[in-house]
């Protein structure tokens, strides 16, 4: 039987923790959990320490963010021995079949393995449906066997079956992302490896969040970091895309009427030699672990 650990990144995860944790305890492929927590003061750590006292707790004390975090979890997967980790946002939760049909379809290039990933009503997730959609419904006609796997050019870590060679070749999430970008620049330098993605129709698994709403601004602050992302990328040409993302964020500027784009650009062009270095670090097997 595979063994798996489930880490999942808390922070004021209250509202949403009890079902999170259930559903890994109700997992018809049993799991051990690993819970990260970065400093939550809204009561989360009290009710998990008295409702799931099997769960095993680190306190990280502050909020080191989802990469640094999760890097953690998968140091601690590698040290003991497991075959998987299992990223699970606290807002998310799975069906009771979730973990066995994912590793009954995993095979040895693939890298991560997600399942469709729903919202709280069981309709695809829409970023994930825009992600991933068009490739999961042109895959074989749109008819898939349990043990079918799409491959996808990016999935989101709200569920991710993370394999112990990609974590041993990958590593970890890189540091230049403390939230957003990190589950891309993973995904790049998996790719890098010659490693694969891939979605298993026959599962699912619920992501929690169809009730927030980004303001403009923050969808104009995840754009430009966008630009962070493609420039880290491995697979892309560093001299071409230095300047090619300069002049994307000036053409944004203009498209949405915004001066955030051209106030990140000094910001963005002051971080090229540490972006350069912690590119070239990525590619290292097991970057970013801690020791």
């Amino acid at each position: 039987m595979a063994k798996i650990l489930v880490v999942i990144v808390t922070y004021n995860a209250l509202k949403w923790i009890q079902r999170c944790l259930s559903s890994v305890e109700r997992s018809s492929l049993p799991a051990d959990v690993l819970m990260i927590d970065n400093g939550s003061t809204d009561g989360t750590l009290p009710l998990v320490r008295t409702d799931f006292p099997g769960t095993r707790i680190i306190e990280t004390g502050e909020n080191l963010g989802f990469g640094a975090a999760n890097n953690l979890g998968l140091r601690i997967a590698l040290d003991e021995g497991y075959a998987f980790a299992y990223l699970l946002n606290q807002d998310a939760w799975l069906e009771r079949d979730t973990l066995e049909k994912l590793v009954a379809a995993h095979k040895p290039e693939w890298g991560i393995l997600s399942p469709m990933q729903l919202d709280a009503r069981k309709r695809r997730d829409k970023r994930f449906a825009r992600q991933c959609g068009k490739y999961i419904d042109a895959a074989q006609g749109g008819y898939h066997s349990e043990t079918t796997v799409v491959e996808v050019p990016f999935v989101m870590a709200a569920h991710w079956l993370v394999s112990r060679k990609a974590i041993e070749t990958v590593g970890g999430f890189s540091p230049v992302f403390k939230q957003y970008g990190e589950d891309d620049n993973w995904i790049h330098r998996l790719r890098w490896h010659k490693l694969h993605c891939g979605v298993v129709p026959a599962a699912s698994a619920v992501h929690d969040r169809a009730d927030r709403r980004l303001p403009r601004e923050k969808k104009m602050q995840l754009k430009c970091i966008a630009a962070v992302v493609k420039l880290s990328d491995p697979n892309r040409s560093w001299d071409w895309m230095r300047v090619r993302e300069v002049l994307e964020l000036v053409g944004m500027g203009i498209k949405n009427f915004s001066a955030i784009p051209w106030k990140f650009i000094p910001e963005f062009i002051a971080r090229f030699p540490e972006l350069k270095e912690q590119r070239a670090l990525s590619l290292q097997p097991g970057a970013f672990l801690p020791e």
